[in-house]
């Protein structure tokens, strides 16, 4: 699988399925410094994404990541925050 990690000057986020949140049984514990969009979250780079990683490599999944960065304050810090 491969995720895309958002970024900008002040911050990054990792973009997963909203889904494999509640399949890795994570969801309830991921903070309101994340951020969702429809079927998407994205995962802040500090905390989220580290639990998120641990949960898939306690599951025995893989994946790699592409970086996508702006020099500008990202879109993605515009989102519903992720409760």
């Amino acid at each position: 699988m491969q995720l895309t990690m958002h970024s900008d000057p002040g911050h990054g986020w990792l973009e997963v399925p909203r889904g494999l949140l509640d399949t890795l049984g994570i969801a309830g514990d991921i903070s309101d410094y994340s951020y969702i969009r429809g079927d998407r979250a994205f995962l802040e780079e500090d905390c989220d994404a580290a639990r998120f990683a641990e949960a898939m490599k306690a599951a025995g999944l893989t994946f790699t990541v592409r970086g996508v960065h702006t020099d500008r304050d990202h879109w993605i810090r515009n989102l519903r925050r992720f409760i």
